[in-house]
C-alpha cells in the first residue's frame, strides 16, 4: 500500500492571503483525503499552519524569485526532491515556480500540471513568455471558462489539454448558521463600529485594479445625495507592500469628507464573521477577475453582492438587465462606471427585509449547486488520475462519504 501511495508536489511562492493560497491548502487536504502524500513547496506564511492542521507537509523553498539564474537553480533542486520524495506529480500554482517545475518536470519524466490563476498582463513579448510557462504543462487547470477562453486564444492551446475547475467554497464553513453572535460582535469592535450600524464590505488586497478608488468616489456621491443612510464601508485587505495606494486612499477619504465613513481595516482572517455583518459586499475589480472568490463567499453566506461585469464574476452573479428580479443574486456593473456603482448601491440599501433574505436563499442555493468546494476536490483529484491513474478520486469519494 505505501508504495502505492501517490505523492504530489504543489509549488507556490507564498502561503499568505489569497485564491491561488486557499487552494493549495484545500487540494493538500483532498491529497490526504485521497490516502496520498501532500507536499508544498513555498517560501510559508500565515496559511502554514492551516496546510499542516490538514496534512500536508511544507518544504520551505525559495519559491518566491523571479531571478532567472536562481529560477533555472531551482529547477535542478526540485529535481533533486521530486527523485529524494519520490514524487509523482508536480502541480505549479505560479508563473516564476512553474519555469521551475517545468525544467524539474522534463528532467525527472514526471507529470506536470499548472493552474492558471490570474488573468495575467501581456505587454511585450517578454512578458508574454514568461506568462506561457502556464500553458506548457501537461494539463492546464483554468479557474472559469473566462481564464480557459485565455489561455486558448493567447497560446492556441487546444481544448483536450485544458480543465475548467472554478474555485471551490466550504459551505459549512461560510454557513449564516454557522457564525457564532460572539464573532460578529468581535469584529465590530476591531473595526470600531455599533452593533446597529450597516456595513458594506469590500474584502480585496490593495491594489489600484480591485478599484477601492471607484467605490469612495461612488460612496461620496451617495452621502452628497443623502442615500447612504448610516452605512460604514469597510475596505479590507493587506496593502502588501503598496504603501504608496494606501495612502493615496486615505487622502482620497479625507478630501471626500469621508474619514469614519470608510475604514481601512487591514487584513481581515474571519471572512464569515465579516460577511455576516455586512449588508452588501462589493467586488468593484477595474480589470477582469480570474475568478474572483469574494463573489461567491458572500452569495454563499447570503449578503448580497455587487460586482463589475468582466472576467469571471459575470459566471459567479446572476445579476444584469437579462436576469429577472425574481432570479438575480446580485448586480453586475460595468468597471470604473462609479454612477452605476452608486445606484446600485442604493438599490442594495434600499431592499426590503424579505426582499434582502430571498435574495440571499437565491444566492446561497446557486453557490453550492455551482461553486462547492467538494466539486473542486474531485474535479482536481480527477485531473491527477488522468496522468496517474492511481483512484485518488474513488479512495476520495469513500472518505468523504464516510
Amino acid at each position: 500500500m505505501a508504495a502505492t501511495r501517490p505523492t504530489i508536489l504543489q509549488i507556490i511562492p507564498e502561503l499568505d492571503t489569497g485564491g491561488a493560497e486557499l487552494s493549495t491548502v484545500e487540494i493538500a487536504q483532498a491529497i490526504v483525503e485521497a490516502g496520498g502524500r501532500a507536499l508544498v513547496l513555498s517560501q510559508g506564511g500565515r496559511l502554514a499552519e492551516d496546510l499542516a492542521r490538514v496534512g500536508g507537509e511544507l518544504m520551505l523553498f525559495p519559491a518566491a524569485t523571479k531571478n532567472p539564474v536562481r529560477i533555472a537553480r531551482n529547477g535542478y533542486e526540485i529535481a533533486r526532491i521530486i527523485k529524494r520524495e519520490n514524487v509523482d506529480l508536480i502541480h505549479a500554482r505560479s508563473r516564476a515556480p512553474a519555469w521551475s517545475a517545468l525544467i524539474a518536470a522534463r528532467r525527472t519524466g514526471i507529470p506536470f500540471v499548472t493552474t492558471y490563476h490570474g488573468a495575467y498582463g501581456e505587454k511585450g513579448r517578454l512578458k508574454k513568455l514568461y506568462n506561457s510557462v502556464m500553458a506548457r504543462s501537461d494539463l492546464i487547470i483554468a479557474n472559469s471558462h473566462y481564464t480557459a477562453g485565455l489561455v486558448a486564444s493567447r497560446y492556441r492551446t487546444p481544448s483536450e489539454k485544458l480543465r475548467v475547475i472554478h474555485r471551490g467554497v466550504e459551505a459549512a464553513r461560510f454557513d449564516p448558521a454557522a457564525v457564532a453572535p460572539e464573532r460578529v460582535t468581535d469584529l465590530r469592535k476591531a473595526w470600531g463600529i455599533g452593533p446597529d450600524v450597516p456595513v458594506i464590505l469590500q474584502a480585496a488586497r490593495l491594489t489600484s485594479w480591485k478599484g477601492q478608488d471607484v467605490v469612495i468616489e461612488a460612496v461620496r456621491r451617495l452621502a452628497d445625495e443623502e442615500r447612504l443612510g448610516d452605512a460604514v464601508i469597510i475596505l479590507a485587505g493587506d496593502h502588501q507592500g503598496r504603501a504608496a495606494y494606501r495612502d493615496a486612499l486615505q487622502a482620497q477619504i479625507a478630501a471626500a469628507g469621508l474619514t469614519g465613513r470608510v475604514r481601512m481595516v487591514g487584513h481581515v482572517s474571519d471572512m464569515p464573521a465579516a460577511l455576516a455583518t455586512s449588508l452588501l459586499a462589493i467586488v468593484a475589480s477595474v480589470e477582469p477577475e480570474a475568478f474572483g472568490r469574494t463573489a461567491t463567499e458572500a452569495q454563499v453566506m447570503g449578503c448580497p453582492v455587487i460586482a463589475t461585469s468582466i472576467g469571471a464574476p459575470p459566471e459567479t452573479v446572476k445579476g444584469g438587465p437579462d436576469v429577472s428580479p425574481g432570479q438575480a443574486t446580485g448586480w453586475l456593473v460595468p468597471p470604473g462606471d462609479v454612477s452605476a456603482l452608486a445606484q446600485a448601491i442604493a438599490e442594495a440599501l434600499g431592499l426590503s427585509p424579505d426582499a434582502r433574505r430571498e435574495m440571499g436563499e437565491r444566492a446561497r442555493a446557486h453557490v453550492i449547486a455551482s461553486f462547492s468546494l467538494k466539486a473542486m476536490k474531485r474535479l482536481t483529484l480527477a485531473v491527477y488520475d488522468e496522468l496517474l491513474n492511481k483512484g485518488m478520486v474513488d479512495t476520495w469519494s469513500e472518505t468523504s462519504r464516510s
